[in-house]
C-alpha cells in the first residue's frame, strides 16, 4: 500500500488535564462522485479545510486509497502533522481489484491526526451481505493522554445498521472501561431522533427532537438551539430516510463524545458543500462537519452540557 505509515507503541494512559480538540469529518464520495480522482479539487479542498480549521483529528468516509495517499502528501507539505511519518491510517471496506471502484484501488475510511498516533484497531462490523465490509477504525494518541480517535461508516441496510451501531457502541464502552477517552466521527446512516441511536445519546438529552435516550454520549451538535435542539444541522444532501424533526435534509454525519468525559462546552458546525470541484456538480453529497470539545475532567453542573 502506498504511503504506509508504521504504528508505534502507545504510552500508558495517565491522568491528564482537560484538553480541547477540534474534530473534522467528511464523507467525500470518493468513488461515486470523484471516480478516484486526486486532481479534481476534492483532495486539495479537504487538506486546506482541515488545516484552515485547525483540526486535531479528521475522519474521511468513502475514500479511495489513492486519495488517501494524496492527502498524506498534501498535509505533509502543509506542515500540519507534528510527526509527518505517523499521523494517518487507512482501512479498506472494499479491497483493491475491482476496476469499477476507485479505478481498481482499495476504498474505505481514512483517519488523520495532528499529533502522532499509536497502533490502530481495525474492527470489522457485522456483515450486511454486500461487497462493502464496514469497519470501525480507531487509533490512540501517543502522548499519554488516553485520547483515542475513531471513524466509521455504517451501512444503509436498516437491520444491519442496528447491529453495526451496537458493535461500535460496545467498542467505545470497552475503551472507556480501559480508561481511555474515545472521540468518534463518521457517517452513521441514522438520524439523531431514530430509536436505534437511543443507546448512544445520554438521558440528559431529553427534548422534543430527541428523547427516550438511554446511552452515555453527546453528539457535538445536539445543543444547537439555532437550528434544531437535540438534532442539529443537516449534513446529507440525499433524500432523508425519515422526515427530520425540524424539517429540511437529514443529519447522518455525527461526532460523539462520552458525556462523563466532557470537561466544558462543546459545539459543532455543518459547512456548505463546495461546488468548485472540476467536472462534477458538487464536491460531495455530504457536508463537512467540524466539532470542538473539551474532555478530561468532570462537569461542575448539568447546565454546562448545554453551553456553547
Amino acid at each position: 500500500m502506498a504511503g504506509v505509515l508504521l504504528p508505534v507503541t502507545t504510552a500508558p494512559a495517565q491522568a491528564a488535564a482537560a484538553r480541547t480538540y477540534k474534530v473534522w469529518q467528511w464523507n467525500v464520495a470518493g468513488n461515486t462522485i470523484h471516480g478516484g480522482s486526486t486532481t479534481d479539487g476534492m483532495v486539495d479542498q479537504a487538506a486546506a479545510s482541515l488545516v484552515n480549521r485547525e483540526a486535531d483529528f479528521a475522519g474521511f468516509n468513502e475514500l479511495c486509497e489513492g486519495q488517501y495517499d494524496a492527502l498524506v502528501s498534501r498535509l505533509r507539505a502543509k506542515g500540519w502533522p507534528a510527526d509527518p511519518q505517523n499521523f494517518a491510517r487507512f482501512e479498506p471496506s472494499r479491497q483493491a481489484g475491482n476496476a469499477s471502484v476507485c479505478h481498481g484501488e482499495a476504498f474505505g475510511n481514512g483517519l488523520f491526526s495532528r499529533l502522532p498516533l499509536g497502533s490502530a484497531d481495525r474492527i470489522t462490523l457485522p456483515d450486511d451481505g454486500t461487497a462493502e465490509k464496514r469497519k470501525l477504525l480507531c487509533a490512540p494518541l501517543t502522548d499519554g493522554s488516553g485520547t483515542r480517535f475513531c471513524t466509521t461508516h455504517i451501512t444503509t441496510s436498516q437491520s444491519f445498521n442496528v447491529a453495526q451501531l451496537e458493535s461500535v457502541r460496545r467498542k467505545l464502552e470497552e475503551y472507556h472501561t480501559a480508561g481511555e477517552i474515545a472521540l468518534i466521527a463518521g457517517d452513521f446512516n441514522a438520524q439523531p431522533h431514530y430509536g436505534r441511536l437511543n443507546s448512544f445519546y445520554a438521558p440528559s438529552l431529553d427534548v422534543p427532537a430527541n428523547g427516550n435516550n438511554t446511552g452515555a454520549y453527546r453528539e457535538l451538535d445536539d445543543n444547537d438551539t439555532g437550528n434544531c435542539l437535540g438534532y442539529g444541522e443537516w449534513t446529507s444532501d440525499g433524500t432523508p430516510g425519515a422526515v427530520p424533526p425540524c424539517g429540511g435534509k437529514a443529519k447522518i454525519d455525527l461526532i460523539f463524545a462520552r458525556e462523563s468525559a466532557l470537561a466544558g462546552p462543546y459545539s459543532e458546525d455543518s459547512l456548505a458543500i463546495s461546488t468548485s470541484c472540476t467536472g462534477v456538480t458538487a464536491c460531495s453529497d455530504h457536508r463537512i462537519i467540524v466539532g470542538t470539545v473539551t474532555v478530561g475532567g468532570t462537569l461542575s453542573s448539568a447546565s454546562d452540557l448545554h453551553a456553547g
